[in-house]
């Protein structure tokens, strides 16, 4: 499930439980996609609860339109997540690691006010 969280027009922010859809993955890269429409720079908040899956049906579709995002990597500043799970935040350390021209962050839940007040510069 995904629910949109309020935040900056340059801030992507998100919580995802359970399991995420196609659909879910496309309203995020429609988010993402206007904001970086409409911004230089964009950053990012994702918040995981007990994620247990992702629908594959949707994958390919959310790979051919974040497949150009790999140009685009220095137009994202901070990223934050929030993830309740270790492999989850292993991952995203992984993923950091990758992606090193951006400003990667992971906290455990009790570091999710922390974790949104640095993606969003307050």
């Amino acid at each position: 499930m995904l629910e949109m969280i309020d935040s900056g027009d340059d801030v992507i922010a998100v919580c995802v439980t359970d399991k995420i859809s196609g659909a879910e993955l496309d309203a995020i890269m429609d988010r993402l996609d206007g904001a970086m429409a409409r911004h230089d720079q964009v950053h990012v908040f994702v918040e995981t609860r007990s994620i247990d899956g992702i629908e594959v049906s949707g994958l390919g579709s959310y790979a051919m339109r974040a497949l150009p995002l790999l140009g685009k990597l220095d137009r994202f500043g901070r990223v934050a997540v929030v993830a309740d799970q270790g492999w989850i935040r292993a991952a995203t350390k992984i993923e950091s690691a990758l992606l090193p021209r951006i400003s990667y962050r992971v906290f455990e839940p009790e570091g999710r006010d922390e974790a949104f007040a640095w993606v969003a510069g307050t």
